[in-house]
C-alpha cells in the first residue's frame, strides 16, 4: 500500500509527497535504486535548486485530523518520529520564514534548462551533508515544538548531489559506421534467409538514432544497393540459370516462389527500417517507400528479364487456354497467386491484360466459327451461355480487373452474337420454331439473354410471328379436328403467353407480336368445304359452340386438357356448386379472350344467337351469371334476349296475380315467354297436339296479353316448351322434367294399364308429330338412361313396327328426374344455311355501306371508295377488296351509281340519286 504524506508551503509551495516502498521506487540521478525509504522533491527555485532527500521515514498511516488540517500535520508528525527528522528543517505549517539572503535579480525571461540544471556554480545548499553547520531555533506553534535550521535562512548555499554519473559523449561518425556495419551485416542475413546477428529492437534504435542525427538519406541509398544486390544475386540469376530447362508454366511457378519468398524477406526489411520509411520516405514525394523499392527492384531485376518474362506471361496465359479448352481446372491457386503478383508488380494492365485479351479473342473466333457450323440452334445456344458463363465465372475466381471483364464480356458478345453467321443462326425461323414447338422455354430463355445483350429483342419479331401464324393456321384450316379448334386454340395461346412470360422476360415488342399474329391468323378466311364455299372465318362459329357446350354441360363437358380440376386425381367428388361456377368462369374468360382476336363477329353471332335461345328457353344453362357475362361480353347485340326473358318474367307475375284477383285456380301452372321476334331467332313451326287442358290455359292468356297490348299477335313455339309430369308408378312416384313432345307421348299413356301396349302409329295420331321428331323423342323415353316406357321388341334405335307400354320396374332413388330429348345434330344443311346466310347478310352490309359513302362524297375515286368502306366495315371484319368490287358490281346493275374517270385518268364513280 502507498503512504501519502502532505507537506503545506515549503518554500511557499504546495507538494502532494508519494511514499512507496523502496523496492518499486528508482530516483532520478543516475536511475540507482534507494535502499531506504525515501522520496525526493525538486523544484526550480528562482534559479536555484532544492533537493531535499529523507531517509528513514517510517511507513505509518496519516493521523485522521480535519480535511484543513490533516494535510498540514501528516508530514509533520512523520518528521517528529523519526530520527534525522528532528535533525532536518523544522517548517511552520501556517508561516513562510523569511529568507535572510537578498532578493535574486530579476531576468528578463524564463530560465533556460542548462543554466536551471547547472552545477557549476557556488550558489547551491547542501542539506544532505552530515557535517554541515546546523542551527536550530527551537518555534512553537500550535503547541508543538519544531526545530527549524537556521542556516536555511542565512541564505543561498551550495547544493552538492552525490553519485551523479556524468555521459561519456561520442564521436557522431563513428557512432554512424557503427550503426551501418550492424545494418549491412543484418542485410546480409536476411537476404540469404539467415539468422539476424543483432536483435530487431537494436536495429530498429540504431536506424531511429541515425536518423535524428539526419543521416537518413546515405542509409536509405545504402538499403537499396544492398536490396539490388540481394534480389539479383538470390533469385534473378538463379532463375535465369534454371528458365532453360523449364516450361512457361515451370518458370511461372519458380518466380512465384521467388517472389513469395522475397516478400517474407521484404517484411523483416521493413520491420527494422520501419521508422526511417515512416519519418523521412513518406514525407519525401520523390523517393519510394521500402515496399515499393523492394517491389520496382524484383520487377527491374527479376520479371522484366528478357529470359523470364515471355515465361511468366506465356505460363500465365497458358493455364487459362488450358482450362478453356479441356474444361478442366489446371492449378487454379497457381493462377490466383499469379494474378495477385501482376498486380502487385504493377504489370498487370501493361504487360499481362494485352496478351490475356489478344489470345481470348482468337480463341473466341475460332470456337465461335466452328459451333456455328457443327451444332443445331438449341445445342449452340446452350454452349455460349456455357462459354460466357464460364469466362464471366473464372474472372471473378481468379479477381481479374473489372476492365479486363468486361472487355472479355464484350469480346464474347461481338464473336458469339453479333457476328454476321452468328446472328443468322440466332435468328433464323428454322430454328426458333423449332424451339417453339418443342416447348423448350429455357434455351429460349438462354436466346433471349444473348440477344439482350446486344439489344437484339426486336429481331426476334418476324420469325416469332411467322411460328404464330404458320401453326395457327394449321389449327384453323384443320378439317378433321376442326371439332377440337378452340381447344387447340386455346392451349397454344396458354402456351405462347408462358412463352413469352418465362422466357422472353414479358418484353413488350414480342408481346405485340403475339397478339398481332394471332389476331392474324384466326381472321384469314378460305373459301373451302368447312365454311360450303364462302369466305366466312371457321373460328367464329366453333367459338359459339364451344361456348354452349361449356355453358350448357357445366364442369364435364370441359375438357381435361384445358382444366385443372380434371387434372388433378384428388378433387373431391362432391365440389360444390361455387367451385364450378368459378372454373365455367376461367373457361369463359379464355374463350372471351380468344373472341376479342375475332374480327368478323358475324357468324359467331349467328351460330351464339341460336344456342343461346335454347339455353334461356330450355333453362338449361349451367350458370346464369355466366350466361349474362357472355351476353353482354361477346356481343352486345344479345343484350335484347335477356331483356326479353326479363319482361317475360314480369309478364308471368302480372298474368298470375291478375288469376288470383279472379280467385281462378287452373289445374295446370302455365309459365310464359313472350319474345320479340326480331331479337331471337327463327324457329319452323313442328305441328303438335297439345292436351286439352293446356290448349284451355293457352287460350286464357292469350286473350289477357292482347287485351293488355293491343295490336301484338302472338305465335306458339311448342318445340321450345318443357313440362313437369307427376307419375304414378308401382314402384313409386316419381316427377318427371320432360320437353313438350316427351309430355304429350307420356300423356298418352294417362288412361291406360301397366300392361297395355300402344302401337308407334297411335302414338303418331295422337301427338301429331312426324317421324322424325317422334322417333328421337320415344328413342329418349324407351331407350336411353331412365327408360320409363318400355318398348318390343328391345332394341335402341325405334321403328314404325315397334309397340309401347308403361315400364311397370322402373324405379330411381331420385324423386325428381330429368329427362334430356336427344338432341338432334347439326345437319349439314343446316350449317350451310346459316353461313349463306350470312354472307349475305355481310354482301347486303357491304352495299348499305357502298350507298352511304356514295350518297355522302358523290363522286370518288375507287381506292377511296375501297378503303372508306373498309374502315366503315371494320367493326364486323375486315373485308376483302374483291368482295368489295362484287357489291359495288351488283349496285351499278341496280343503278345506285356509275363509273366514270377523273380528269387525270382514274376509276370513279358518281351517285345517282
Amino acid at each position: 500500500m502507498h503512504n501519502y504524506a502532505s507537506i503545506r508551503k515549503i518554500f511557499g509551495l504546495r507538494i502532494l509527497i508519494l511514499i512507496t516502498p523502496y523496492n518499486k521506487i528508482h530516483t532520478n540521478v543516475g536511475c540507482e535504486r534507494v535502499d531506504t525509504f525515501a522520496f525526493v522533491i525538486d523544484y526550480c527555485y528562482f534559479g536555484t535548486v532544492l533537493r531535499i532527500s529523507l531517509h528513514d521515514i517510517p511507513l505509518m498511516p496519516p493521523p485522521k485530523l480535519s480535511r484543513e488540517r490533516s494535510s498540514q500535520r501528516s508530514l509533520k508528525d512523520s518528521f517528529a518520529s523519526s530520527a534525522s527528522g528532528r535533525d532536518a528543517i523544522e517548517c511552520s505549517p501556517s508561516k513562510r520564514p523569511k529568507l535572510s539572503h537578498p532578493q535574486p535579480r530579476q531576468s528578463a525571461g524564463p530560465l533556460p534548462a542548462n543554466a536551471m540544471y547547472d552545477f557549476s556554480k557556488p550558489n547551491h545548499i547542501d542539506l544532505t551533508s552530515a557535517s554541515a553547520a546546523m542551527t536550530t531555533v527551537a518555534r512553537k506553534s500550535g503547541g508543538m515544538t519544531r526545530q527549524v535550521d537556521a542556516s536555511v535562512q542565512s541564505g543561498p548555499k551550495k547544493l552538492v548531489v552525490k553519485n551523479l554519473r556524468q555521459t561519456p559523449r561520442s564521436d557522431p561518425e563513428k557512432y554512424f559506421k557503427q550503426v551501418m556495419s550492424q545494418l549491412d551485416a543484418a542485410l546480409s542475413a536476411i537476404l540469404v534467409n539467415e539468422r539476424l546477428p543483432y536483435s530487431k529492437e537494436e536495429l530498429y534504435r540504431g536506424v531511429e538514432n541515425l536518423c535524428r542525427q539526419g543521416r537518413a538519406a546515405p542509409m536509405f541509398r545504402a538499403l537499396c544497393e544492398k536490396c539490388k544486390e540481394g534480389i539479383s544475386s538470390q533469385f534473378g540469376k538463379p532463375l535465369v540459370a534454371q528458365a532453360s530447362s523449364l516450361d512457361y508454366t515451370g518458370v511461372l511457378r519458380s518466380v512465384l516462389e521467388s517472389w513469395e519468398a522475397w516478400n517474407v524477406r521484404l517484411k523483416t526489411i521493413h520491420s527494422i527500417f520501419y521508422f526511417l520509411d515512416r519519418s523521412y520516405l513518406l514525407r519525401s514525394p520523390s523517393l519510394p517507400t521500402i515496399e515499393e523499392m523492394g517491389t520496382s527492384e524484383f520487377r527491374n531485376q527479376v520479371f522484366s528479364h528478357f529470359t523470364l518474362q515471355p515465361g511468366i506471361i506465356s505460363g500465365a496465359c497458358g493455364l487459362i487456354n488450358a482450362e478453356r479448352e479441356t474444361l478442366v481446372e489446371r492449378d487454379g491457386a497457381l493462377l490466383c497467386r499469379a494474378i495477385k503478383m501482376f498486380y502487385s508488380l504493377g504489370v498487370y494492365s501493361s504487360d499481362f491484360e494485352p496478351e490475356l485479351l489478344g489470345r481470348s479473342s482468337s480463341y473466341f473466333a475460332s470456337w465461335s466459327d466452328d459451333k456455328v457450323e457443327t451444332l443445331d440452334l438449341a445445342h449452340y445456344i446452350q454452349a455460349c451461355q456455357k462459354l460466357i458463363d464460364q469466362e464471366l465465372q473464372r474472372c471473378d475466381d481468379l479477381g481479374l480487373d473489372t476492365v479486363t471483364r468486361k472487355t472479355l464480356e464484350t469480346y464474347l458478345e461481338d464473336l458469339l452474337i453479333d457476328g454476321d453467321k452468328q446472328r443468322e443462326k440466332l435468328l433464323s425461323t428454322t430454328g426458333l420454331s423449332a424451339l417453339l414447338q418443342a416447348d423448350d422455354r429455357d434455351t429460349l430463355k438462354q436466346l433471349y439473354g444473348l440477344l439482350r445483350r446486344r439489344d437484339l429483342c426486336e429481331k426476334l419479331r418476324p420469325p416469332f410471328e411467322a411460328f404464330i401464324s404458320v401453326q395457327g393456321s394449321q389449327i384453323v384450316f384443320d378439317e378433321a379436328r376442326e371439332q377440337e379448334m378452340v381447344v387447340r386454340l386455346l392451349n397454344f395461346k396458354k402456351k405462347l403467353d408462358m412463352t413469352w412470360e418465362h422466357s422472353f422476360l414479358m418484353h413488350v415488342g414480342l408481346g405485340h407480336s403475339l397478339r398481332e399474329a394471332f389476331e392474324a391468323f384466326i381472321n384469314k378466311s378460305k373459301r373451302s368445304n368447312m365454311t360450303w364455299g364462302t369466305d366466312n372465318p371457321k373460328p367464329g362459329e366453333m367459338i359459339a359452340k364451344h361456348v354452349d357446350m361449356v355453358l350448357k354441360g357445366g364442369l364435364k363437358a370441359i375438357p381435361a386438357n384445358t382444366t385443372a380440376a380434371k387434372n388433378d386425381n384428388h378433387v373431391d367428388a362432391d365440389a360444390s356448386s361455387e367451385d364450378e361456377d368459378v372454373e365455367i368462369n376461367k373457361q369463359l374468360d379464355n374463350v372471351l379472350e380468344l373472341f376479342r382476336f375475332v374480327h368478323g363477329k358475324a357468324v359467331f353471332e349467328a351460330f351464339y344467337k341460336r344456342d343461346l335461345a335454347r339455353r334461356l328457353l330450355l333453362n338449361r344453362s349451367a350458370s346464369a351469371d355466366a350466361e349474362k357475362k357472355c351476353g353482354a361480353g361477346f356481343t352486345h347485340n344479345l343484350e335484347q334476349m335477356f331483356k326479353d326473358m326479363e319482361l317475360a318474367r314480369e309478364e308471368v307475375t302480372s298474368y298470375k296475380s291478375m288469376l288470383e284477383e279472379r280467385d281462378s285456380r287452373p289445374t295446370i301452372d302455365l309459365n310464359v315467354s313472350v319474345l320479340s321476334a326480331s331479337a331471337w331467332p327463327s324457329y319452323p313451326d313442328v305441328p303438335l297436339i297439345i292436351p286439352r287442358e293446356v290448349q284451355q290455359q293457352t287460350t286464357v292468356f292469350e286473350q289477357y296479353y292482347k287485351a293488355k297490348h293491343s295490336g301484338r299477335k302472338l305465335t306458339w313455339k311448342h318445340s321450345l316448351a318443357h313440362c313437369q309430369l307427376k307419375a304414378y308408378l308401382p314402384k313409386g312416384n316419381k316427377e318427371f322434367v320432360v320437353s313438350s313432345y316427351q309430355a304429350v307421348v307420356l300423356l298418352i299413356f294417362k288412361d291406360k294399364s301397366t300392361n297395355a301396349e300402344v302401337t308407334y302409329d297411335h302414338i303418331q295420331a295422337a301427338s301429331g308429330l312426324d317421324d322424325v321428331e317422334l322417333k328421337r323423342t320415344l328413342q329418349s323415353l324407351a331407350c336411353a338412361k331412365y327408360k320409363v316406357l318400355s318398348k318390343t321388341p328391345k332394341g335402341r334405335e325405334v321403328d314404325s313396327t315397334d309397340t309401347f307400354s308403361i315400364n311397370a320396374n322402373f324405379s330411381d332413388q331420385k324423386y325428381r328426374i330429368k329427362i334430356n330429348q336427344i338432341q338432334a345434330k347439326e345437319t349439314k344443311e343446316e350449317n350451310k344455311e346459316t353461313h349463306e346466310r350470312v354472307a349475305a347478310d355481310r354482301a347486303y352490309e357491304t352495299q348499305a355501306a357502298i350507298v352511304r359513302i356514295m350518297k355522302s362524297r358523290k363522286t370518288i375515286t375507287h381506292l377511296d371508295l375501297v378503303s372508306d368502306v373498309i374502315a366503315a366495315t371494320k367493326s364486323r371484319g375486315v373485308l376483302d377488296a374483291g368482295d368489295i368490287k362484287k357489291n359495288i358490281e351488283k349496285l351499278i346493275e341496280k343503278e345506285y351509281m356509275e363509273r366514270e374517270q377523273t380528269e387525270d385518268g382514274r376509276n370513279a364513280y358518281s351517285y345517282l340519286a
